[in-house]
């Protein structure tokens, strides 16, 4: 332990951010990094607890005392390694995790706890800048062939772990361009993708091949996938969106949100091939869902020129400190504030969206809410309640359902006759389907879930193809029971 007093002495530090009235008028991202010496001082922070809850609360069980007392002796490629033995894409998950290991932290049940997140960031940056991060392809190869279905962080990592053991892996993604919701679903302001780009680039010095506009099940058969390859790995995710069953529903002016979030970043990429262009400019905006998703619409409608962008979240305000019905070291439901928030927004709590409202022509003109409230009863069970006479319309010309998602695509769940959950998702029990030689991991095994856990889920299926294949594995696997990782 580098600093034994270090939590006592150092207050937490966070990055700073540019001004909103700047960092509205590009997509690009608005951090602004902290010294290395006040760096170091975050590290020190860490208790080295004997029980590192941090640990537990991190889906990919990360060694986080351990990198936390290499970045405070200044150690940083000694750190670079200790992260990325237990993340393939710290780049992506320092940025776009909610940090849950955070609320598991020990110091954080009295004090601020570590800033775990930045510290993740800014090693894996460092490592990028120092070219510490290398391709490092397999000494020998298996033979074997694996074909992954989808390229966003579970497949990406699935990718990885395999070719590292030595078989020849293949990406199919049914976009123009690698990444799946890491590319078409976080702005730019979140993440640019040159960051994507350069683990590409590392992936594909590592031998694993990608290939693009390959929509298996439509244009590709999944019999040749099966005839060609030895191991089938699905990564599609949780892409079916839940929509919102209410008068007016169809009205142009409603739209999904990633259907705006995917064009506005195709358009960033230089594209504008659409039937219909999706543009906040000078709209009066509505965005139903309070979650990440609907956070990205407000700071791209605002980036965008809306006239008003207000936020519809069907949940009561949460509380700014931790429930007590969510003790640490849960993951706590509390009220959240993120930049784009801090970029303009008024947020509405407790309401329902009753109705869309639309003109003559076909376009929204408004909609109609109502207040809620929920009732628990003595069982536990949670009950939506209509506030009587809360009735109010809304001036809306442009709506942006964030939703969530309710599961996986069936199209190659159908054609593959796999067995399904009651959630719709894919059974995979170890990560394997009903079908010999057909696996699942990340959201379409788990649901709509977070980026560390779908990397988590990418590394445990790998690990249970590799030992499909070749009768024992030696990657890593996480101990599900200890949440602690093992070999």
């Amino acid at each position: 332990m580098g600093k034994v007093t270090g939590f006592l002495e150092y207050k937490r530090k966070d990055e700073s951010y540019v001004a909103p009235e700047e960092r509205l008028k590009n997509y690009k991202e608005f951090t602004v990094p902290l010294e290395e010496s006040d760096l170091k001082k975050q590290g020190g922070r860490c208790m080295d607890c004997g029980i590192p809850f941090c640990h537990s609360g991190c889906p990919l069980g990360n060694l986080i005392p351990d990198f936390n007392d290499a970045v405070y002796k200044g150690r940083w490629q000694e750190a670079a390694g200790i992260l990325h033995a237990t993340n393939n894409f710290p780049e992506f998950t320092g940025r776009l995790c909610p940090a849950p290991c955070e609320e598991a932290c020990v110091l954080g049940i009295n004090e601020d706890p570590v800033s775990i997140e930045n510290i993740e960031k800014n090693i894996v940056e460092r490592a990028f800048d120092e070219g510490w991060i290398i391709a490092q392809p397999p000494l020998k190869r298996t033979g074997k062939s694996v074909a992954v279905i989808g390229s966003g962080p579970s497949g990406l990592a699935t990718a990885q772990q395999l070719n590292r053991a030595g078989h020849t892996v293949t990406v199919f993604e049914r976009d123009a361009k690698v990444g799946g919701l890491l590319r078409y679903g976080i702005p730019d302001f979140k993440m640019e993708k040159n960051v994507i780009d350069r683990r590409l680039e590392v992936l594909e010095e590592e031998g694993i091949t990608f290939k693009t506009n390959a929509n298996v099940g439509q244009n590709i058969s999944v019999e040749a996938l099966q005839d060609e390859y030895d191991a089938i790995v699905l990564c599609g995710g949780a892409t079916v969106r839940r929509s919102i069953p209410i008068k007016g529903a169809h009205l142009k002016g409603v739209y999904q949100a990633m259907d705006f979030l995917k064009q506005n970043n195709e358009r960033q990429d230089g594209l504008n091939d659409w039937e219909e262009e999706i543009v906040a400019t000078g709209k009066n905006v509505v965005v139903i869902g309070g979650g990440d998703t609907g956070s990205d619409c407000i700071g791209t409608s605002n980036r965008q020129g809306a006239s008003s962008v207000t936020n519809f979240e069907i949940l009561n305000k949460p509380t700014v400190e931790r429930p007590t019905e969510q003790p640490w070291p849960y993951y706590p439901m509390r009220l959240r504030t993120s930049s784009s928030h801090k970029e303009g927004v008024d947020r509405v709590f407790s309401i329902s969206t009753k109705e869309f409202v639309g003109d003559a022509a076909g376009n929204l003109t408004g909609l109609i809410t109502s207040e809620v409230e929920w009732i628990t009863h003595e069982s536990g069970r949670r009950e939506l309640k209509e506030v009587p006479n809360s009735e109010k319309k809304w001036e809306c010309d442009m709506a942006f359902l964030a939703l969530g998602f309710t599961g996986p695509e069936k199209t190659l769940i159908d054609q593959l006759h796999l067995d399904t959950d009651l959630r719709g998702n894919i059974k995979a029990t170890d990560y394997s389907t009903n079908v010999s030689g057909i696996f699942a991991a990340g959201d379409m095994r788990r649901g709509q879930s977070l980026i560390v856990w779908a990397i988590s889920e990418g590394r445990q299926a790998a690990h249970h193809v590799d030992k499909f294949l070749m009768g024992s594995s030696e990657l890593p696997l996480k101990d599900e029971e200890s949440d602690l990782p093992r070999r």
